[in-house]
């Protein structure tokens, strides 16, 4: 049986099923192993991790503690709360805008290109290239923000590290606008989250793709990225401290154990707060060669369960709002045996999405696609509701295909 537990409950002979964390966090080659030392134990502290998951028929049981399905039954409950708040309403609709947002994909990608090839030949960053786009993207946002971010969330493996930049961009502008934050602000914002990762341009290619776990010594080169990134950019004189600190501290863990500076909670700036939450949901979302990416709504699930030590737990639901727990793009199954894939988030119930309806698997087959507001009833275009999200490579097809019906 799954269980959480804390880590101050762990024992050698209890078997690690979750480190309750996201990969660049944690020490160990693997997610799941059997406890063999009092050791492993003291790494998971030094490293911030707070609670875990053991599984209870292959190691050490502790009966008193609370079953996974329990704890993920209050995460749920929370959730229902949270989706109840308003979401910004959108300008323009999402068919209007998806090609104008596959545009500034392939800009942005290309951009970010460019500049980790110059950090990477120890030439200055120029802002002149860089702030059109990052008005372009937060153009586009504001138009439809479902669009760009949508679209992003499908990444080719070989160009990750590029497209990784573009979606904590669009994420980051998204989330600041969603915050009601100015307009200079949302600009820096998105400068920072499109140069953060500057600093991988100085990570030999062999580490930043290998395909498997990172040695110790590996993961400390990784570790380095946000002081080089800083020290690339901050030799730019034209790059602000907004998107300085970006750089530096996305890193960062409100309790304490992140990096580079190991900032606790009082000392890590707003945005690069939010700047840690767009980060790591992009990055656990993504299909990579050493891990499998997991849905939009289990990384929320598992931002929400981390922000109680890692995350503020306030910018964590606010996050959540404006994303949607079903983003734009997710693929989900229906209560009538649909697969749909997620147009538009409802204004007060982001369970209940608009969605377009492409394949019935009842009958294993595939219907004419047709766009359904689960937060209708029965009759009036709606009567149904999500069951879980699905996974398109399960299915073996791009729902992308289907996100508008014209």
């Amino acid at each position: 049986m799954l269980k959480k537990v804390d880590v101050s409950q762990l024992k050698p002979g209890m078997y690690i099923h979750d480190l309750s964390c996201d990969w660049m966090t944690h020490p160990f080659l693997r997610n799941r192993f059997l406890l063999t030392s009092d050791e492993e134990i003291g790494k998971m502290i030094q490293a911030g991790i707070h609670d875990v998951v053991i599984d209870g028929s292959k190691g050490l049981d502790l009966g008193h503690a609370p079953t996974l399905d329990e704890v993920r039954q209050g995460t749920e409950e929370a959730l229902v709360a949270i989706a109840a708040a308003p979401v910004i309403v959108t300008r323009t609709t999402l068919a209007e805008e998806l090609k104008r947002a596959a545009v500034i994909r392939h800009q942005a990608t290309g951009l970010v290109r460019t500049v980790m090839q110059d950090a990477r030949l120890g030439k200055a960053i120029e802002l002149d290239n860089v702030s059109p786009v990052v008005q372009s993207i937060t153009e586009s946002i504001l138009r439809n923000p479902g669009a760009l971010m949508g679209m992003l969330r499908i990444k080719n493996k070989d160009d990750y590290t590029f497209l990784h930049s573009v979606s904590v961009c669009a994420l980051l502008v998204a989330f600041c606008r969603s915050r009601g934050m100015d307009a200079d602000t949302i600009h820096q914002a998105g400068l920072g989250g499109l140069l953060h990762d500057t600093g991988k341009a100085l990570v030999p290619d062999h580490i930043l793709n290998k395909p498997g776990p990172l040695t110790d010594e590996e993961f400390a080169i990784v570790k380095r990225h946000p002081r080089d990134g800083y020290d690339i950019l901050v030799k730019s004189p034209d790059v602000s401290a907004i998107a300085l600190d970006i750089t530096l501290h996305h890193h960062e863990r409100r309790d304490g154990g992140g990096y580079p500076d190991r900032q606790g909670e009082g000392a890590i700036s707003e945005l690069a707060q939010m700047a840690a939450i767009v980060d790591v949901y992009d990055a656990i979302t993504a299909e990579r060669c050493y891990h499998k990416g997991m849905s939009a709504a289990e990384a929320l699930r598992k931002i929400f369960d981390w922000s109680k030590f890692h995350f503020h737990p306030t910018y964590a639901q606010e996050f959540m709002r404006c994303v949607g727990i079903y983003p734009v793009g997710t693929m989900v199954m229906l209560e009538s045996g649909r697969l749909a894939v997620v147009i538009e988030p409802h204004e007060t119930n982001l369970l209940a999405p608009k969605v377009n309806v492409f394949f019935n698997t009842r009958r294993n087959g595939y219907i004419k696609p047709e766009t359904v507001d689960l937060s209708r009833p029965l009759g009036f275009g709606g009567g149904d509701k999500i069951v879980r999200p699905e996974s398109p490579e399960k299915w073996r097809v791009d729902p992308m295909r289907f996100i508008s019906v014209a």
